[in-house]
Formats: structure tokens, sequence, C-alpha cells
């Protein structure tokens, strides 16, 4: 298995090119369709056990991610830990636990996701744990797209840290505004 993730999404299809609408509202040329390259057992084992080898001498009890795509690779994540698994999901535009999952006091929680730019999903989930009163022992990633810039916890990790370019909507380039825009994030999900 190779290490070279950057070349895993190329030859899986899930690295995109063109203009997108990212989950945080920015703009990009560029677009990591995680669930195109986790729909792979293999590359989701080797991503999922690269997080949890980062993670081996923390203590937690349950692995949460944000809805929708998160999910995936924080259930394998927490499946080879041998952890509880659950996912929070937007509801009216807020992220919130529903389908029965709770949080006990004290729980340790690893907070999971597939790719962060601005890392808002991570925190919204962050602070629906802490205020279940569960403890955010760490963030997982598999794709930090904002180069290690953005740090969410004393304890984070990315399996890889990529620097994609990404716009405010008043800074677009020239370039990229004359390519049809597309919004594949999950953020729009009710």
């Amino acid at each position: 298995m190779t290490d070279n993730y950057l070349e895993i999404f190329k030859e899986t299809g899930a690295l995109l090119e063109g203009h997108f609408v990212l989950t945080s509202g920015r703009h990009s040329a560029t677009y990591f369709q995680c669930a195109k390259v986790l729909q792979h057992p293999e590359h989701l084992s080797h991503f999922a056990e690269t997080i949890v080898d980062y993670f081996s001498e923390t203590e937690i009890d349950t692995v949460i991610s944000p809805a929708v795509g998160g999910i995936v690779i924080g259930t394998e994540v927490g499946r080879q830990f041998g952890v509880k698994t659950i996912f929070a999901e937007r509801q009216n535009g807020k992220m919130t636990l529903r389908r029965g999952f709770e949080i006990t006091n004290s729980e340790k929680i690893l907070v999971v996701e597939d790719v962060i730019t601005t890392g808002g999903s991570v925190k919204e989930v962050m602070d629906v744990v802490e205020e279940c009163g569960g403890i955010v022992v760490g963030v997982g990633v598999v794709v930090d797209r904002g180069g290690g810039n953005v740090v969410l916890h004393e304890n984070q990790f990315a399996v890889t840290t990529q620097t994609a370019m990404s716009y405010h909507s008043d800074e677009i380039p020239e370039d990229l505004k004359q390519v049809p825009i597309e919004k594949p994030g999950s953020r729009s999900l009710k």
C-alpha cells in the first residue's frame, strides 16, 4: 500500500478539478471527494489504521463524525478501536445528535472527519460533544486541505496535509469564475 496519498486520490478519481463551492462556502479549483476513495476497502482500512495508530495511546470511549462525509471513515476508525461510533447531523441548519445517539458526562470522544478546509463542521461537532458533557480527546482527519493551518485541538492528526487554494466569494480569480460552479459538499443536507 502506497503512502503517496495524492496519487491514491488521483487513481480513484477522488481528486476532482473544476470550480467547487466547498462546505465552508469557499471556492476552489480542486475538491477531495473522499467517498470515492473510501469506497475501496483497502484504502478505507489503510486510512483508518493510520488514524488509529496515531491515537493508539489516547483513551477513547467513542468516535463521532459529522454527517455525511465523516461517517464512513469514522465508523471504520471506531471499528478498529473496538468502540462505539456515532455521528452528528444537521437539523434545521444546526449540528445535533439524533437517532437515539447519546454522549454521557465525561465520555472521551475522538472526532473523525474526511476532509477539513476551515474545520467548521468539526468545530460544530466538538461543540455538540462539549454541550453533552463529553470530552474531546482528539481530532483525526483524512485530508487537511488547508496546509496544516487549521488547528482545532491540541491532539490533532491528518493522514495527509495538502495546500489547496480556496477563495472567499469576493476574491475568486477571473479564470476560476469562467468555470461552472459545482457544490458537492453536504452542508445543505437537512
